[in-house]
Order: structure tokens, then sequence, then C-alpha cells
């Protein structure tokens, strides 16, 4: 019961704690029934979920001496933006500490359970359901400190024929408010999103998040090889939200534009005229980027699928039959079905009149 809540409190570090991982810490008496302190992780910089927990036990004037702290991610031991959740823990004088899942950081991944049993606090493992829940809230952050690059999710809309807009290109809206409203959830838990200069073009969209509310504006990044992006473009409205264009070998001229539209510009040709996109995930790993969400055109969505890093399709489908137009990628003809990307059912969730369908890779 005290995990699940410390996982409930680390659902509020979403669209927050990035680059951290989303934790929720809550202490309790040992008698296991009375609540002394709860809290999550604050912005990157700011107090972890260990920490705020003391510090509401302290401010309420209760003890935590021989408490037992319930926490999603084994806390950290290392100096970072702040110091190690550790040495807070034992300087309280907590008798025990029960993590759902290790923290895969290097720099701790262990050690922080070591450092708490060698000063005498008894170390204990929650059930393997509950880490996975606490994994899955931070699967961008075991991505990057595992795989060195964040999680891929690739964000889709289409009818039940498969199709993303008309053939004049008209696309709003195929799905509902409510799943509209649920897609920029989800960009709020993304440390960057990403379109391509097609759907900039064509759309001209903001790429930020505004149907809910959020702490922080996503890094916004576009995949425009030769920079066609015009200054105008209504993605440079969103105040204290950067845009990042990732071009192959772009003209001095069409990047002094951008730059002085508060931009920046990073070219990572591929050596045939477009933006490596490996090289693009790489970036984004040094950039600390946890989680990846793509909403592009049927074309980078192509290129993605098929360089092989998609990690997870966000689909909604509309109950819709739209007859001719644009399909989900363009990844052309196959000659044989067993060519054909596979994928497996993760959730499938009613969001209003439409589905949400959450795929990934079929394992074998």
């Amino acid at each position: 019961m005290w995990m699940q809540r410390a996982l409930a409190l680390a659902e509020g570090a979403v669209g927050l704690s990035d680059p951290n991982p989303r934790v929720g810490c809550v202490i309790v008496a040992a008698d296991g029934h009375t609540l002394l302190g709860e809290g999550h992780t604050q912005a990157a910089g700011s107090a972890h979920a260990e920490v705020m927990a003391l510090q509401g036990a302290q401010a309420a004037g209760r003890d935590v001496r021989g408490a037992t702290a319930h926490v999603t991610l084994e806390p950290c031991s290392h100096h970072g933006r702040t110091p190690p959740c550790c040495d807070a823990l034992i300087a309280a004088g907590l008798g025990r500490v029960v993590v759902a899942v290790g923290d895969p950081n290097p720099a701790v991944n262990g050690q922080g359970a070591a450092r708490l049993r060698a000063a005498g606090i008894q170390v204990d493992w929650a059930q393997a359901a509950l880490a996975e829940a606490s994994r899955e809230l931070n699967i961008g952050f075991f991505s990057r400190m595992q795989r060195g690059r964040p999680w891929v999710r690739m964000k889709l809309a289409a009818s039940l024929d498969g199709r993303t807009a008309l053939e004049n290109g008209q696309s709003q809206w195929i799905t509902g408010e409510a799943a509209r409203t649920d897609g920029h959830a989800w960009r709020k838990r993304a440390g960057a999103s990403l379109t391509g200069v097609g759907t900039v073009l064509a759309d001209n969209p903001r790429l930020d998040v505004r149907l809910v509310p959020t702490p922080r504006q996503p890094l916004r990044c576009v995949v425009d090889a030769w920079l066609h992006t015009p200054a105008t473009a209504r993605l440079f409205d969103v105040a204290d939200a950067p845009v990042l264009f990732y071009a192959a070998e772009p003209e001095a001229t069409r990047v002094a534009t951008l730059l002085a539209r508060g931009a920046e510009v990073c070219a990572l040709p591929d050596g045939r005229g477009r933006v490596d996109l490996a090289a693009v995930l790489a970036d984004l790993a040094r950039r600390q980027i946890n989680e990846l969400h793509l909403e592009a055109g049927q074309r980078l969505n192509a290129a993605w699928l098929r360089a092989g890093v998609v990690d997870e399709l966000l689909l909604y489908q509309a109950p819709l039959l739209v007859g001719a137009g644009q399909g989900l990628a363009a990844l052309g003809a196959y000659a044989a079905l067993t060519e054909a990307s596979r994928w497996r059912y993760q959730a499938i969730d009613r969001i209003g009149p439409d589905l949400r369908l959450l795929l990934r890779p079929a394992l074998g």
C-alpha cells in the first residue's frame, strides 16, 4: 500500500524532474501505519523525493528515527546537482528502507543500497510488479542509462483504414478532443518532441504542451536537412521553449535566419544529403533527454521505423473510414508478410470516442 502511494506521488514528477528520474518517497513510523512524511522529486537541482519526505516530516514535527522509507527508486549515493539521498536518510536515523527498483545510473547501481546497509539500515526490495511499475514510469531514464539513448515513442492519429490525413492533406481533426488532450499529456512526459520539415510546412505546428498544465516545455526538435523552415513558423511563437533544428549541410544564410529567431542548428549529415537519425539520438542523449516524442509525417516516420530505433507506438484510432489519403508511414512495398514490421499490444484504452493503442516491437 505504501509503495503504491509512493508510485502515485512519483507521477507528480512527470514534466518536472527531467533529466532526473521520477521518484516518490513515503516515510512511515515503525508501527507500519502512521504516515510521517512524503514527497516526490522536484526540478533538477532541487530536492529529491527522500529529502522532500524528510522535510515534510520535520515541518510537521514528526520524529523519523527508526521509521521506514518506501522509495520507488534506489536512493542515490553520489554527488550530482544535490547531495546523496543516502546520506540524508542515514543522518535522519531511519531504520529501514524499502526500494521498488535499483537505479540504473552507473554512479549508483547498487551502491545506494550498499551504503544504507553499511550504516546499519535494513534494505528490502518491493514486489516485482511494483518494481516494473517504477521502471515503466522511468522507462526513458532506464533507456538513457542502459542503452545510451532516449526511449523513442512515435505518436500517430489515424482512421480505421489507417489514414492520418485526406489526400489533400487535411488532418484536423481525425481524432476527438479527448484524444488530443491525452496526446499532450504524453508530449509533456517527453524531454523532447520532434517533427519533420514536411509537417512544419503543411501544418505549421507549435509542438508545445498546451492542453494540459506543465511546469516546463519539452525541447522542440525539427529534422530539416536543408533548413526550409520559414522564419514566420509558429514554432518560434512559444515563449521559453527552445527549438533545435537537425540539418544535413545547411546553407549559412538559412542558419543565420533561424539563429536570429532564437533557434539552435545542429548539422548531423549522413553523407547522402539527409540527417543521420542515429546521430540525432546520440546528441539528444548528450543533452540528457530521456524520452523522445515523435510526431512526424509518413516519410519521416518510415525513416525512423526503418532505422529500427522506435521503441513504442502511441496510436490513437478514430472510428472513421476516410478512403484514400495519407498513411501512417511510407514504408514501401514488401514482397512477403515475413518482411513486415511486427508489434505487440502493450495497452488498449478508450479515450473519448477513440482508442489509444500502445504497442512495442514483437519479441522473437
